[in-house]
C-alpha cells in the first residue's frame, strides 16, 4: 500500500448543477486522468485524486460530506476496492483487446520474452498473436498487491526482460530493473469518463423521480413501506414513520423482517401475491395493510407496503354516508334550549347530562309536544357523538313496508321498482351518530323483531341483501303510549321493551309545569318577532296577557300548542293592528278574538275531556263557547278595517294594501260586517 498522504486534488471547475465525478489513480493512470479531465469541463467537475484503497475511500467520503459526488472512475484493484467500500457508482477503466496487443507490441519491441499480469482473471487466448510478434508470452493474475508483487518477482526469475499490465504491476516491474509496459490507453481511460458522465446523468434523472416520488408520498395520509428484492427499505414516509415512532434513516437500508416483523413482506416477495386490506396491529395501533408486488417489464423487484389508519377511514365513511344519506338532518338544539325553571325541568336537564355521557339507549316517554325530541337533540349534542349524524325518524308516519325500507335499506332488485344500486337505510346514515325513533310504540310488531336485532347485533341486514353491514348507532327512542300497558296487550315485544328502557326520561306535560310558560312565551315571541321583522314590544303586552289566562288552561298540546298560538298573536298583531302595540285595554278583546281556546269553559281532569272529531280533546261546552268567540272575532276584525279605511280617507285600494287582503276580500268583509 502506499504510505498515507494527503496530495492536493486536481480539480477541472465546472458549474456546481454539474455532474460531480471523482477520477482515482496511481502515477500513470493519474496522469492521463488529469490530462483528459479538462475535455469534460463542460458537462462535469471532475476531481483528479492520487491516492487509493483505504485513503481513497476516506477522502471521497470527506469530499462527499462537503458536495455530493456522483460517480467514482477508477482502475483495477483500486477499483474493485472502491467498489467494495463505497455506496455510490463506480466506474472501472476497462481494457480492450486492442489495448492489450498495442501494450505486447510495445513490450516486444524491448525484448522477445514478455509477461502480461492482469487483475482478477486470464486475459483471452493470445497464443496467436503472441506467434505473430514471434515472443515469449506468459500471462498471471493476480488479486492483492501482494500477489502483484509474487507475479513480477516469478516472472524475473524466469528471464522475462519486460512485463505488460495495470499501473501498480507496471510500477513494480520498473522498481525490479524490469521494462514496466502501462497496460491502460488514453482511449480507455476517456471512454470511462464518457461512461461516468452517462451514468452521473442517469442517477440524476433518477435521484429527480425519486425526489419527486417522495415529494408525493410525503403527502400521502396513508403510510408507505417500499423494499428491494431482499426486503431491504427503500422508502419509508412521514406518515408511517410518524405511526411506527421513528424517525425514517433509522430504518432505510434494514430488512423489514427485523425491524418490524408484524409489517413483513417476505411472503409477498417470495409468492408475489397481493395481500389486501389485513388488520396489523403494530406497537399498540391497529392498522389496515396492503402488500403489493413491484413487477417491472416482468421481473419481480420488489414489494410495497401501504397502511391506513382505521380513525381515518371511519371519517371519510362518515362523510360518504353523510352525503348519500337521504334524510339525515342536522340538530337544532341543546339542552339549554329545554327551557324553564321549575324542579322538573331542572331534574329532565339533569337526567339528560347523564344520559349524554353513557352509549346506552334512551327511551323518551311523555305526551305529544313536550319537547321529546329537543331532548334528543340535546342529548346527541351533548355527546361524544356530536359531531357524527343526528338522523330523525316517525315510525308512526310510514307504512311498515315503506318505514322497513327507510330504516333498513335495501339492495337494488330487492323488489319491483327498487332503485338501481340500492338505498341506504337510516341505520347506515347514522353510523357512529344517533337514530331518533320518534313514535317508536306505533311501530309494526314485524319491524320491532329486526330492531331488536340491530340492537343486539350491532348489524344492519339491508332488505334483499345476505350480508349484513356493521353500523355503530346510539338510540333514542320517545313515545307517547305507555309500552308496558303495549306489551300486556301484545302489541310490543317485552325483549325490545327491555331494550329500549335502559336509560329513560320522562317528560311532564306543560299542565304539570305551569311556571315555565312565561319564559318559553317570550322567547318564542322573540323568535317570532324576528322573523316577522317586527318590534318585540308591539307584542309584548298581547303576551303577558297570554301568559296570565294561559294559567288556566290545560295545554292538551302542551308546548307544540303554545307555539302556534304565540304565531298566531304575532301575525295578527302585526297585520290587523299595522304594527302598532296593543294596550292592556285592548289585551283581552284581542285574545277572546284571537285564541278562543284560552277562553273555553275550563274542565276538570282530563279525563272529563271528549275526542273532538279529528281526534284532539276539546273542553266540554266549547261549541257555544266557539260560536260567540267567533262572532267576537268578526266584530274585532271589522272594527279593525274600518279603523285602517278611515286613517285612509275612504280609499279602498291604500285600505286593502295595508291589510295584506285583496279589494274583493276587502268588499267581502265591510258586507259582512254591514
Amino acid at each position: 500500500m502506499p504510505p498515507a498522504r494527503h496530495p492536493p486534488i486536481t480539480s477541472v471547475l465546472a458549474p456546481s448543477s454539474l455532474p460531480h465525478i471523482v477520477a482515482v489513480g496511481f502515477k500513470r493512470i493519474n496522469k492521463m486522468l488529469q490530462e483528459l479531465a479538462p475535455d469534460f469541463a463542460d458537462r462535469a467537475s471532475v476531481d483528479v485524486l492520487d491516492v487509493g484503497f483505504e485513503q481513497a475511500v476516506s477522502r471521497i467520503r470527506d469530499m462527499q460530506a462537503q458536495r455530493p459526488i456522483d460517480v467514482v472512475v477508477s482502475a483495477g484493484s483500486n477499483g474493485a476496492y472502491l467498489r467494495q467500500h463505497l455506496d455510490m457508482p463506480v466506474v472501472l477503466v476497462k481494457v480492450g483487446g486492442f489495448d492489450v496487443m498495442q501494450a505486447l507490441a510495445v513490450a516486444r519491441r524491448v525484448s522477445s520474452s514478455v509477461g502480461l499480469v492482469t487483475y482478477e482473471g486470464m486475459a483471452p487466448d493470445l497464443a496467436p498473436f503472441a506467434e505473430l510478434l514471434d515472443m515469449g508470452l506468459v500471462q498471471r493474475t493476480y488479486r492483492t498487491e501482494e500477489d502483484a508483487q509474487a507475479c513480477v518477482l516469478a516472472l524475473k526469475n524466469m528471464g522475462v526482460q519486460a512485463v505488460v499490465g495495470p499501473g501498480l504491476v507496471a510500477d513494480m516491474a520498473d522498481q525490479h530493473g524490469l521494462t514496466g509496459v502501462f497496460l491502460y490507453s488514453a482511449d480507455a481511460v476517456r471512454e470511462a469518463l464518457e461512461d461516468a458522465v452517462e451514468v452521473a446523468r442517469a442517477s440524476r434523472i433518477e435521484l429527480a423521480k425519486r425526489e419527486r416520488l417522495n415529494t408525493i408520498l410525503a403527502q400521502l395520509s396513508d403510510g408507505v413501506i417500499a423494499v428491494d428484492q431482499q426486503e431491504r427499505i427503500q422508502t419509508l414516509n412521514p406518515a408511517m414513520a410518524q405511526w411506527l415512532g421513528i424517525a425514517a434513516s433509522d430504518w432505510l437500508g434494514r430488512k423489514l423482517t427485523d425491524v418490524c416483523p408484524e409489517l413483513s413482506l417476505q411472503g409477498t416477495l417470495r409468492l408475489g401475491l397481493q395481500e389486501l386490506e389485513k388488520i396489523e396491529r403494530v406497537k399498540g395501533k391497529a392498522l389496515i395493510a396492503n402488500r403489493m408486488p413491484i413487477v417491472e417489464q416482468g421481473v419481480l423487484t420488489g414489494a410495497v407496503l401501504s397502511c391506513q389508519d382505521p380513525i381515518s377511514i371511519q371519517r371519510v365513511d362518515r362523510h360518504i354516508r353523510t352525503r348519500i344519506k337521504p334524510h339525515a338532518q342536522g340538530t337544532r338544539y341543546e339542552l339549554s334550549q329545554f327551557l324553564g325553571e321549575s324542579p322538573a325541568v331542572l331534574h329532565i336537564r339533569q337526567v339528560a347530562q347523564r344520559c349524554a355521557r353513557s352509549q346506552a339507549t334512551v327511551l323518551l316517554i311523555g305526551e305529544s309536544g313536550t319537547g321529546k325530541e329537543l331532548i334528543a337533540q340535546g342529548i346527541h349534542m351533548a355527546s361524544d357523538r356530536r359531531d357524527m349524524p343526528f338522523v330523525a325518524v316517525n315510525c308512526a308516519a310510514m307504512s311498515e313496508t315503506l318505514l322497513e325500507s327507510e330504516l333498513f335499506g335495501y339492495e337494488e332488485g330487492a323488489f319491483t321498482g327498487a332503485r338501481k344500486g340500492g338505498k341506504i337505510g337510516l341505520f347506515e346514515a347514522a353510523h357512529n351518530g344517533t337514530l331518533f325513533l320518534d313514535e317508536v310504540g306505533e311501530m309494526p310488531v314485524s319491524l320491532q323483531t329486526r330492531l331488536l336485532r340491530v340492537l343486539q347485533e350491532r348489524e344492519v341486514l339491508r332488505v334483499g341483501a345476505t350480508e349484513p353491514t356493521p353500523v355503530n348507532v346510539r338510540v333514542i327512542a320517545a313515545t307517547h303510549r305507555d309500552l308496558k300497558e303495549q306489551v300486556d296487550r301484545g302489541l310490543f315485544r317485552l325483549d325490545l321493551y327491555y331494550r329500549l328502557n335502559i336509560l329513560r326520561v320522562d317528560v311532564p306535560p306543560l299542565r304539570e309545569r305551569l311556571q315555565d310558560i312565561a319564559p318559553i312565551a317570550h322567547a318564542l315571541q322573540r323568535k317570532l318577532c324576528q322573523r316577522l321583522g317586527l318590534d318585540v314590544r308591539t307584542t309584548s303586552g298581547l303576551i303577558d296577557a297570554l301568559v296570565e289566562r294561559a294559567q288556566g288552561y290545560d295545554w292538551p298540546g302542551n308546548v307544540r300548542e303554545l307555539e302556534n298560538l304565540i304565531e298566531r298573536v304575532t301575525a295578527y298583531a302585526g297585520s290587523l293592528q299595522g304594527a302598532q302595540a296593543v294596550d292592556a285595554r285592548q289585551a283581552a278583546p284581542f285574545l277572546a278574538a284571537v285564541v278562543p281556546e284560552l277562553y273555553a269553559q275550563q274542565a276538570g281532569p282530563r279525563e272529563a275531556r271528549a275526542p273532538s272529531a279529528a281526534g284532539t280533546p276539546r273542553p266540554v261546552g266549547a261549541a257555544n263557547a266557539n260560536q260567540q268567540l267567533r262572532q267576537t272575532q268578526r266584530q274585532a276584525e271589522h272594527a279593525e278595517i274600518m279603523r285602517v279605511l278611515a286613517a285612509c280617507g275612504g280609499d279602498r285600494a291604500l285600505a286593502s294594501q295595508q291589510l295584506g287582503i285583496s279589494r274583493t276580500t276587502l268588499w267581502r268583509k265591510l258586507k259582512e260586517g254591514a
